[in-house]
């Protein structure tokens, strides 16, 4: 099959064409299309060249349409009114009847302290809508966020890919988090309490050491670290019950102290603290959409 050649397609004919069928007239219609006559005229001789027709015949002062003008007119007017109000016309979005899925990635940690209250704060301002959280890392965001069209991400992702743009929302400290009934410490916590106790760690690739180790052994220490495990939830088990003491985020510490009787005391090392962002495509950034669950999240996590 040839394939079509556009090169001679403007639309601007289609308007020119619209406006002649409607008045009839060369000169309305290019008053209409705020042009002068004469190019109204040169208009009117691309589009018999374009069609292969005449499409207007002067019958006294009108421009009568032929049999293909009238045929064609109707899809014209659809073509037009279709790129008009479907195309270039930004439609507003509105939360309330919005009917698709609100996409997120949280790191692990982000996912237990934020998504109950996410999930109801959407569900607020958008009743119709469904949420569905997504696990994400320092090392895969960029693939699931592209795989599956995420609205957002939430966590502490550094070395940003430069197609995203972030905010800043919040600056996490660490506390020692353990289970008073099993772990027998009396306080202020010391460096030689804090080594002569099993420890967990929440370690997202693994590793069995961290930083805090490095510093440990500067100052002539050794820790035992006992179990590591990538999940938040699976440590908080872990503590319960056992002779276990762990370093974990401040704000995580806040909730396992009060839904789960875990007691968190000052760390008697020095560990950096580290930022909580919220990143979005740069390409998003003026959506409506977008805009709307960037404030929710804000809302949600101050």
């Amino acid at each position: 099959m040839k394939e079509f050649n556009w090169k001679g397609v403007d639309l601007n004919l289609l308007v020119a064409f619209q406006a002649l069928y409607q008045t009839k007239s060369v000169s309305l219609a290019a008053e209409q299309c705020f042009i002068s006559q004469s190019a109204m005229s040169h208009t009117l001789q691309r589009m018999r060249s374009l069609f292969d027709d005449p499409l207007f015949e002067r019958v006294g002062i009108k421009m009568e349409p032929t049999r293909r003008a009238r045929e064609v007119a109707p899809i014209i007017d659809r073509l037009l009114g279709s790129i008009k109000n479907d195309l270039l016309t930004k439609k507003h979005f509105a939360p309330a009847q919005y009917q698709g899925a609100w996409r997120i990635g949280l790191t692990d940690y982000a996912e237990q302290l934020f998504a109950p209250q996410l999930y109801d704060q959407l569900k607020q301002v958008s009743p119709l809508s469904q949420v569905s959280f997504y696990n994400v890392n320092r090392s895969n965001y960029l693939d699931i966020a592209e795989s599956e069209e995420l609205d957002v991400i939430i966590g502490s992702i550094e070395n940003l890919n430069r197609r995203f743009l972030s905010q800043h929302l919040y600056t996490e400290q660490h506390k020692c988090l353990f289970d008073p009934r099993s772990v027998k410490l009396s306080l202020p916590l010391t460096l030689d309490k804090f080594v002569s106790v099993e420890h967990a760690l929440v370690s997202p690739d693994g590793s069995l050491q961290t930083q805090v180790d490095q510093r440990l052994a500067k100052l002539g220490y050794e820790r035992r670290v006992g179990v590591a495990s990538r999940n938040f939830l699976t440590v908080r088990r872990l503590l319960i019950g056992r002779e276990l003491i762990c370093i974990v985020p401040k704000r995580f510490a806040e909730m396992e102290t009060a839904s789960h009787g875990l007691v968190a005391v000052d760390t008697p090392i020095e560990v950096p603290d580290f930022d909580i962002r919220l990143l979005y495509l740069k390409a998003n950034q003026y959506e409506e959409k977008s805009l709307c669950i960037r404030d929710v999240v804000a809302q949600v996590v101050n």
